[in-house]
């Protein structure tokens, strides 16, 4: 799967999820760290989690591993690791105040 055919499918399933607020950023002129920021938002941390499960749990079924998960504390913030596509599942107030897609700049944004 390229890397712009798994940002595609992330996005489908986070919209399964009825998550909100779905961005893509390429940051690939901008970052050796990935190709892509996968940004969505979830209305509780339950939410969040049932997004990230999804996710994870239907990519693996296709044959795609997440190199590595990241939650916050609070379960306010999850990061998946695809390598070349990065998923950030946030609170919306979380969101707003890490602002990703204003501390990258001027990347090609994609809905």
């Amino acid at each position: 799967m390229t890397s712009d055919q798994l940002v595609e499918r992330i996005v489908d399933l986070a919209d399964d999820k009825q998550a909100d607020n779905i961005v893509t950023l390429n940051i690939a002129k901008k970052s050796s760290l990935a190709d892509y920021f996968v940004i969505c938002e979830g209305t509780s941390d339950i939410h969040i989690r049932t997004i990230s499960k999804h996710i994870a749990d239907e990519l693996k079924r296709e044959g795609v591993q997440t190199l590595h998960r990241e939650k916050s504390d609070t379960r306010e913030w999850i990061v998946l690791d695809y390598g070349d596509v990065i998923v950030h599942i946030f609170r919306p107030e979380i969101r707003k105040n890490y602002a990703l897609e204003e501390l990258w700049g001027k990347t090609k944004a994609m809905v």
